[in-house]
């Protein structure tokens, strides 16, 4: 058996969440196996990238995908092939998916394994999450299957009566389950009887069209449901991910929990920190239908500053891969409109534009972008550059600028929200599992390689992870 390195991505800057360092990286069999100083000599290998003057950083972990989604008639027109190809062109080598019941015949551990069965096209690795809509007596024991499948997280919506809404008993029940099962609580909150009664003043008034979108569902509707599912989530003791957060009022609640010694934990995305609710003026306010929709420029700027503070703990794309005929079917009623945002392959450059320019460090991006997303998802050997974790590594210039064209992109669309926008942060080279992925030729397909991750329990990853620090990140030790 050969020892020469599959490969080295050699002198370039290395930035992990905990700070940096110059070296040569060395990869075997998919994992990182030794990090150089890079004043030592450049080890022979099978492939060599000459990283000179460029960062290195842990691959992107994407906590928030929707691949292949049906939501009522509609159903993205993406697969695992198409998502998975996007998110390596843009610097992300996990992706975390949902397994969403469809309809009432749907179990959550059917909608799982249907999921699983699904990702085995996928050219990087993926998690899912689990979702329960309705509580009944074989809820418990479905939830402890999909734990035995290494899926730890199960996600409810606050919202969406008749659809995916789970009422205020199921959620608390299954708050309590995944306190047993050593996991985590997702959180779609919107109130939804503030959302049902805004909305239909809004259609009795005859202003249900596009452009009034985000006045139908107002800040208040987000910050009082994340206040709620809040003391559920302390009553029950359970930890508790707030996705999509689109107002500082809402990251403040969680960070007042933190202060209290809960595990609560914010995620907003790329859209609600580069976008404000002017884009429902413009020429195609249909590019921006999303729930939570846009904010004001005031809620924008100073989400941003949360972001810079280190008070939302991951950037995740929410990405839900819709057409313009999809979307320009019932502009003119924002209730029958599929929602959701094309983004897993423009999270990168878009969050790292928006962080730097509120002042956030590269090391406060790789937090978002991958370190936390890793650690809170409890997904072993992923998040730093560190012996013994996977060789997920992006290598970029900061200084690189790139105009989003969205007809470029690889997400299986025609179009991106971004459209025209100069962003800065865009991977030069993406290696995922070990393998070169995108270089300067392009995008080199490894297949179906892609590698579905079996989570740990949540406190047993984060107990594990307490040796991560500056000082010995060599001596983490995380169970497959």
């Amino acid at each position: 058996m050969s020892h020469t390195p599959d490969l080295v991505v050699a002198h370039g800057t290395v930035v992990n969440s905990f700070g940096r360092q110059q070296a040569h990286i060395v990869v075997r069999d998919g994992r990182i196996v030794q990090l150089l100083d890079a004043s030592e000599p450049v080890p022979a290998a099978t492939r060599t990238v000459d990283a000179s003057g460029q960062l290195v950083i842990p691959g992107g972990v994407d906590g928030h995908c929707h691949v292949a989604q049906v939501t009522g008639r509609f159903r993205t027109l993406d697969d695992y092939r198409t998502t998975s190809t996007a998110a390596l062109w843009g610097g992300t080598t996990t992706i975390i998916d949902f397994g969403i019941p469809r309809d009432a015949q749907e179990t959550p551990l059917d909608a799982v394994l249907n999921k699983k069965r699904l990702a085995a096209e996928s050219r990087c690795d993926v998690a899912l999450h689990g979702s329960v809509v309705s509580w009944d007596e074989t809820v418990p024991w479905q939830l402890e299957q999909l734990a035995a499948e290494g899926v730890r997280s199960v996600k409810m919506y606050t919202t969406n009566r008749g659809s995916t809404m789970a009422d205020g008993d199921t959620i608390l029940k299954v708050m309590r389950e995944m306190v047993r099962l050593d996991g985590l609580t997702y959180i779609h909150a919107e109130h939804d009887p503030i959302i049902a009664d805004c909305t239909e003043q809004h259609a009795a008034d005859g202003r249900i069209a596009i452009e009034h979108l985000h006045r139908t569902r107002p800040e208040l509707a987000e910050e009082i449901s994340v206040k709620e599912t809040l003391a559920m989530a302390e009553y029950t003791g359970a930890p508790v991910y707030f996705v999509h957060q689109s107002t500082p009022g809402a990251v403040d609640l969680v960070s007042d929990a933190r202060s209290r010694g809960q595990e609560a934990y914010s995620e907003t995305c790329p859209h609600y920190l580069s976008l404000d609710d002017t884009v429902y003026s413009s020429t195609f306010p249909e590019w921006y239908a999303c729930c939570p929709p846009m904010r004001s420029a005031e809620t924008v700027a100073a989400l941003k500053e949360r972001l810079a503070a280190g008070a939302i703990h991951t950037v995740a794309s929410d990405h839900s891969c819709y057409d313009l005929s999809q979307k320009r079917e019932r502009t003119d009623d924002v209730r029958f409109m599929p929602h959701g945002l094309p983004g897993v392959e423009t999270r990168m450059p878009v969050t790292f534009t928006a962080l730097s320019s509120a002042g956030g460090s590269v090391e406060d991006f790789v937090e978002v972008f991958s370190a936390g997303p890793a650690r809170i998802n409890a997904l072993p050997r992923k998040g730093a550059i560190v012996e013994g974790f996977d060789a997920d590594l992006i290598v970029f210039d900061p200084a690189t600028e790139r105009v989003v064209n969205g007809g470029a992109l690889h997400m299986g669309t025609d179009f991106s929200p971004f459209e025209g926008k100069t962003l800065h942060g865009w991977p030069a080279v993406v290696v995922s599992a070990g393998r070169v992925v995108v270089d300067d030729a392009g995008f080199q397909d490894p297949g179906p390689v892609g590698r579905f991750v079996a989570r740990n329990g949540f406190t047993e990853h984060r107990d594990a992870l307490s040796p991560l620090t500056p000082a010995a990140p060599a001596t983490v030790t995380i169970s497959a």
